[in-house]
């Protein structure tokens, strides 16, 4: 029976007649690329043509700044650390021979003898403190502290300007820095280890 059943569906879906689905074709419209823009030309060197002041009669001379000139001046940068202080010292070879820290000649910021020695100790040793122009800029930290950051980042600039330099900073010890810090305070103590007085009565 279900063979039978199954023939006589076969025959009555041939004979419905399906209807053909024509599929359109819609045809879209190309877009054109942007046409692009100028090219943008290369920054040239700035020119300043002389000025004529025709009632006194008197001509400025031509000031040409140069590619070289318009770009910041060339400079080593280097970061020396000591406990919490960090110095970030930039040497010019160009300019005054003069050695700035926080915008104060170092003989200004450091007063002490002893603190002035160990700021500009790496740069005495390569006999350099009067050949190039250093400004330092430090924070953090007490002035002794200050001192040896100034120190271990003059020693490294050193290095960055001179590889040379390396061995005779390293052996004096300029270039390690400085690992010890001060310890933490406890709980229960005053400090790192003083405990509070004791009383008996």
């Amino acid at each position: 029976m279900k063979k039978t059943i199954t023939k006589k569906i076969k025959k009555e879906i041939k004979k419905i007649e399906v209807p053909k689905i024509e599929v359109l074709k819609i045809e879209v419209p190309k877009i054109e690329a942007p046409k692009q823009g100028p090219k943008l030309e290369k920054a040239r060197p700035i020119v300043i043509k002389p000025v004529v002041i025709e009632e006194d009669g008197l001509t400025a001379a031509d000031f040409i700044i140069s590619e070289k000139d318009a770009k910041s001046e060339r400079y080593y940068e280097a970061i020396g650390r000591r406990k919490t202080a960090v110095a970030r010292v930039r040497l010019y070879t160009r300019g005054d021979k003069e050695f700035i820290i926080n915008n104060k000649p170092y003989q200004q910021y450091f007063l002490h003898p002893g603190t002035q020695e160990t700021a500009t100790a790496s740069l005495k040793k390569m006999k350099c403190l009067d050949r190039f122009r250093i400004i330092v800029r430090v924070k953090g930290g007490g002035l002794n502290a200050q001192a040896d950051a100034v120190r271990h980042g003059t020693a490294r600039v050193l290095v960055d300007f001179n590889a040379n330099f390396r061995k005779r900073l390293r052996k004096a010890g300029y270039l390690t820095r400085d690992p010890r810090m001060r310890e933490r305070k406890k709980f229960g103590l005053r400090r790192a280890r003083r405990a509070p007085q004791w009383a008996k009565r």
